[in-house]
């Protein structure tokens, strides 16, 4: 990389990148603002500049603050790799591991944020700038920001580094942007991974974000932005992918993993859309339509829970019980067409014991349109198997338990719920007459034919 505007953290005079890289950043974005100071030299003045991390190992003790436009941070390569796993892994087998840390071009997040001191405290990134115009395209890209450990919290009932807790944040964008970009990235191990405040045009495409107690947060509110081809996965306590007063959002072609409190969380969202996209959840709650969410459209999507397989995180869980629904729906004229829901369980994990489970519960609004989706329930038959020992390997044991689909029974739910407090809906095709449960003097119903009846 060539040039005054294009920076390489190991060959900048000041400072030392591999005990604090955000000290150099900083000092970096410093000498840009420096020589770019002139809003208007021949129709430009303010190109913005690119700083590269090379692969590599770099410490991060203080906060970078970016507050210039046209800045994009990049490394050569994402480095995640499960710091779960490895937290759950005893250490005589981890003395054989080919390598136990993150890699790629890795931001070591050696920071010891205070609740007291405000929610962006905790950033290893963060993002603000008052006036006009809103700070614009700032992007980052293949790097990973790796938050290391969790932390007690005080319960008394959750191994330190299960509990998505330590107050960090690798990503906070703090004040109203335009067309930012995070792509290709590692975040792992964070409190907070990616959280973006009044966002227009954001795009956060083909990221690893996993393993963090919360994955993506849009909030304050926003408009015409884009979360698509992520693999995203929070922890049991928090959100893989949670909006709030946005309108215009695209949520498509995520692979979801399961452990999050819910795959998608949206409040007060409006005509957005959630399609395409393969969601898996150990719990209820998957997907959440909160504070009257309208006009959304969720189409074509694969949804699968079924219960945690792997030893050492089966006692955790969201705290939702299997009447709260699948997917829960609070607001109106939102279309639920054409998804996949499977749930699979053994029926003594149901919670409370013997209810039937519900898919899609609709707790509210009006003029919801929920058609043409395939429900498939069964209820596994238990049976001893290896994989329950405690020291089994996470991926043979997940993936063992995805490819069983033949030791099961019909299992018996509510597939589609309306509430009393919501009329004039429209249930078709998305289960027969005893599945549907809703009052049809007030909703419109049409039940899925059963065969041979």
């Amino acid at each position: 990389m060539v040039g005054e505007n294009c920076y390489d953290v190991t060959k900048y005079p000041a400072g030392n990148p591999r005990e604090d890289i955000g000290a150099v950043i900083n000092s970096i974005i410093a000498d840009i603002k420096n020589r770019q100071a002139v809003a208007d030299v021949n129709d430009g003045g303010k190109p913005g500049s690119v700083i590269y991390i090379p692969p590599g190992d770099y410490r991060l003790v203080t906060q970078v603050v970016i507050d210039v436009s046209y800045l994009k941070i990049v490394g050569s390569g994402h480095g995640f790799t499960s710091s779960s796993i490895r937290f759950n892994t005893p250490a005589s087998e981890l003395a054989h591991w080919h390598e136990v840390w993150p890699g790629g071009s890795r931001i070591l997040v050696d920071t010891s944020p205070e609740a007291a001191d405000g929610e962006a405290a905790g950033a290893a990134f963060y993002v603000k700038r008052g006036g006009n115009p809103r700070i614009s395209s700032v992007e980052f890209a293949d790097f990973c920001i790796d938050g290391l450990h969790f932390i007690d919290d005080g319960s008394g009932q959750n191994d330190a580094e299960n509990t998505y807790r330590n107050g960090k944040t690798g990503i906070y964008v703090g004040s109203a942007n335009d067309s930012f970009r995070i792509t290709g990235m590692g975040l792992i191990y964070l409190e907070h991974g990616v959280t973006v405040h009044d966002a227009d045009a954001l795009a956060i495409d083909n990221n690893f974000i996993a393993e963090c107690g919360n994955c993506i947060e849009l909030k304050g509110m926003g408009q015409a932005s884009r979360i698509a081809n992520n693999f995203v996965g929070a922890g049991y306590r928090g959100h893989s992918i949670y909006a709030e007063n946005y309108a215009g959002i695209l949520v498509s072609s995520n692979n979801v993993f399961p452990r999050g409190a819910s795959s998608v969380h949206f409040s007060g969202v409006v005509r957005s859309s959630v399609t395409g996209n393969r969601f898996h959840s150990f719990y209820p709650g998957m997907l959440v339509f909160a504070a009257n969410c309208c006009e959304n459209l969720v189409s074509s999507n694969h949804f699968l829970r079924d219960r945690e397989p792997w030893a050492p995180m089966q006692k955790y869980d969201n705290g939702l019980d299997d009447l709260f629904g699948l997917l829960q729906i609070d607001g109106s004229n939102n279309s639920l067409i054409a998804n996949h829901i499977s749930e699979t369980i053994d029926t003594k994990y149901i919670k409370p014991p013997e209810v039937k489970p519900v898919i899609i519960n609709v707790v509210s609004g009006s003029g919801n349109y929920i058609a043409s989706n395939h429900i498939v329930a069964t209820a596994e038959i238990s049976q001893k198997d290896k994989s329950d020992a405690p020291n089994s390997a996470c991926f043979s044991t997940q993936v063992s338990a995805l490819l069983s689909t033949g030791n099961s029974t019909l299992l018996d739910v509510t597939t589609v719920l309306v509430q009393k407090e919501s009329v004039r809906n429209t249930v078709l095709d998305s289960g027969n007459d005893e599945q549907v449960v809703m009052d049809r003097t007030v909703n419109a119903f049409r039940g899925t034919p059963v065969p041979g009846q």
